[in-house]
């Protein structure tokens, strides 16, 4: 039955917001541009034919509107203040120190979250309509660009709630992705026009345009952040706040998450840092922040920032250089990354000539070819990563990469993580996987084999004296063989070998680091080892039990009992078995007496370490400490019960003395252990 003209365009209006919100909300667009463009053009016809049907936050005027004449300035109801920044863990400590002796509280919830170089904007929401958009300007004043506000993506011209508050203020960020500014210079090169310069200066000059058509043409995009003047909202924390923007229509920055202390928000940050190279947009920085709204307002704001917030930065290095070249690596558990050679460039000090495009959806997303020029990042102690391609660089010349559908060392088909980015080789016995895997089983975090290095074990391949990690144990019947083999003397033979018979004593968690189960490395070994306290009781837990252990969850515990219970895992643990390896020791069934005797002396202890030691590495103390029940940070606070201080200690060590840190030397801290130890 036909439907009336009414029904249709409710019908359009209902199908385009709902686009809309799967493109910029959810990021999982299910029509193309072109499908959605029709849509919209649909609609604009039916408005034009039928302008009773016409309404003021219909999606036709996401993009519509005539030129403006000028802008005006309007105060904000609330300030727009700045944020403080700082460079450095040491002051992101302070920052919470601080904030503790304000509140009188010992344990404060942050939330961090990425701080996206674009332009601020706030948007003022009346009854669930959008009625402004300012600018910061200078923080008290700002300019009124509404006309442009209503074409930003990601901004809905309505919330998407049957009760929305009397009065909102969404406080965000502006930006245009790295994707769109490379397909905006692209357009600009095929016009014979000028590239844009950077992502940040052509947002700000976008929104200052007075026609809001051209402004749509830049593809300027939002993400909240932040929460202004409000009315009727009944929110209380950060979270809580970004969770209900979701809902109601409004992108939030993503991956924002809540941690209880200072130092599990600074484990976040690291995490955060680690994942820059998959954002697509720019970032110079993180924004760490009280999560509660009512402790905020009683911490209150200086003249110029709030108190409950601070900017973590670091500075950023770009250059452009070439992809020569585009390599697939095969790793330890079968992952095939995708590594681009590039012509050598100098990017603040440090001459770089690779960078991982880390899995074939990168590549995609970025659009890259072989022989593309690349803006190429480094920010702070993160690893150089491309930002963008700069597609008006283009002539011609530049060829896709074809990622491949079977394994370049072993030609076994290839399959994509269920659910996941990352394409694996499943052929357990691949040769690459071997090798990496063999030179992890080795290394220090694991069984830690002197002697034992990734040419060694390329000599071993390539002899046929090493083909899985339990012939390892077997290099001793071959010695002669090791001897023959290049540059292998009879002393670093023995070395080898008397490496190799030392880590069979290796603690249990070590093993179970080395076996290279996918989700268990040091930590989760650690907690397992201390659960069940032997190898085969680890491989009886049912998957349910497994998941139960604090901090180990369902992902890692399936993985561990699928690992225990596939062939490839069974033979190793028999092998190992028959070759004398640690398999661990039976946990005592403690009594309630026995309880509080079996607590280490380090048992809750904090522990910093720095500057160089004489008779142990870093790595070896920590291991000491975490055997013994203590922590490790990486940052000095009051919160620091020592710091082990080697000679050249620095910075830590004059933090220690401000903070009224006990400081002791390599040897104090070791007889601290013998004692712990009796």
């Amino acid at each position: 039955m036909p439907r009336s003209v009414e029904e249709e365009v409710d019908l359009l209006r209902k199908d385009l917001r709902r686009h809309n919100r799967l493109y910029y909300v959810e990021s999982a667009p299910v029509i193309s541009d072109l499908e959605f463009d029709n849509l919209l053009k649909r609609l604009e016809r039916l408005e034009k034919d039928h302008p009773h049907l016409d309404v003021p936050d219909s999606p036709t005027h996401k993009v519509g509107g005539e030129p403006i004449e000028g802008f005006k300035t309007v105060q904000h109801r609330l300030p727009m203040l700045s944020i403080d920044n700082v460079y450095n863990e040491e002051s992101v400590l302070e920052f919470d120190q601080r904030l503790r002796k304000l509140a009188e509280i010992d344990e404060l919830e942050y939330t961090v979250e990425y701080k996206i170089d674009g332009v601020a904007l706030a948007l003022i929401y009346e009854n669930g309509t959008l009625v402004q958009g300012l600018t910061r300007g200078d923080g008290r004043n700002g300019d009124d660009i509404t006309h442009n506000a209503r074409t930003v993506g990601g901004v809905p011209l309505r919330l998407e709630c049957e009760n929305p508050p009397e009065l909102l203020e969404v406080r965000g960020e502006a930006y245009i992705s790295n994707s769109d500014f490379a397909q905006l210079n692209g357009d600009q090169a095929s016009k014979g026009l000028e590239a844009f310069k950077n992502t940040r200066n052509t947002t700000s000059g976008a929104l200052k345009l007075l026609d809001p058509k051209l402004c749509a043409a830049r593809k300027i995009r939002f993400l909240a952040h932040g929460i202004g003047a409000h009315e009727g909202t009944n929110i209380n924390t950060h979270v809580e706040y970004l969770d209900r923007l979701k809902v109601w229509g409004i992108p939030p920055t993503p991956h924002v998450e809540s941690r209880k202390g200072i130092e599990p928000a600074l484990q976040l940050c690291h995490e955060l840092m680690e994942n820059i190279h998959s954002l697509n947009f720019e970032v110079d920085g993180l924004v760490i922040k009280i999560n509660q709204f009512s402790l905020r307002d009683e911490l209150g704001n200086t003249s110029k920032s709030p108190r409950w917030l601070i900017a973590y930065k670091w500075e950023r290095y770009e250059a452009i250089s070439k992809i020569e070249a585009i390599e697939i690596q095969v790793g330890k558990t079968g992952t095939l990354t995708p590594v681009a050679h590039l012509t050598p460039v100098d990017i603040a000090g440090t001459t770089v000539s690779r960078s991982s495009l880390h899995n074939r959806d990168e590549i995609e997303r970025l659009g890259v070819m072989i022989g593309d020029q690349v803006v190429v990042e480094k920010a702070g102690k993160i690893i150089p990563h491309v930002v963008r391609v700069e597609k008006h660089l283009r002539d011609g010349s530049e060829e896709a990469f074809p990622f491949p559908t079977s394994c370049p060392e072993c030609g076994v088909d290839v399959a994509q993580d269920e659910g996941g980015v990352y394409i694996r080789c499943l052929n357990q016995t691949c040769p690459a996987q071997l090798r990496e895997g063999l030179r992890y089983f080795a290394s220090r975090s694991a069984m830690d084999i002197d002697g034992m290095g990734i040419k060694v074990i390329e000599q071993l391949i390539d002899a046929n004296l090493l083909s899985s990690f339990s012939e390892i144990y077997h290099l001793k019947d071959h010695r002669e063989e090791l001897l023959n083999l290049d540059r292998k003397g009879e002393k670093s033979v023995d070395k080898l070998l008397k490496g190799i018979e030392a880590s069979k004593s290796r603690p249990l968690w070590r093993l179970l680091t080395a076996l290279n189960i996918r989700f268990v490395g040091r930590t989760n070994s650690r907690l397992l080892e201390k659960k069940f306290g032997t190898m085969d009781l680890i491989a009886e837990q049912t998957e349910e039990a497994l998941a139960n252990v604090d901090e180990i969850g369902p992902i890692t515990a399936k993985s561990v009992y699928n690992f225990f219970r596939s062939e490839f895992g069974k033979n190793m643990i028999t092998e190992f078995r028959e070759s004398g390896l640690n398999f661990g020791t039976p946990l005592p069934e403690p009594t309630e007496d026995e309880t509080e005797a079996t607590e280490s002396l380090l048992s809750n202890l904090k522990f910093v370490i720095t500057g160089t030691l004489k008779h142990h590495t870093r790595d070896e103390i920590k291991e000491m400490i975490l055997q013994h029940g203590g922590k490790v940070s990486s940052s000095i606070s009051k919160n620091t019960n020592y710091l082990i201080a080697g000679e050249k200690a620095g910075s830590k060590l004059t933090k220690a003395k401000e903070l009224g840190v006990e400081v002791i030397d390599e040897n104090q801290f070791l007889e601290t252990v013998r004692v712990s130890d009796k």
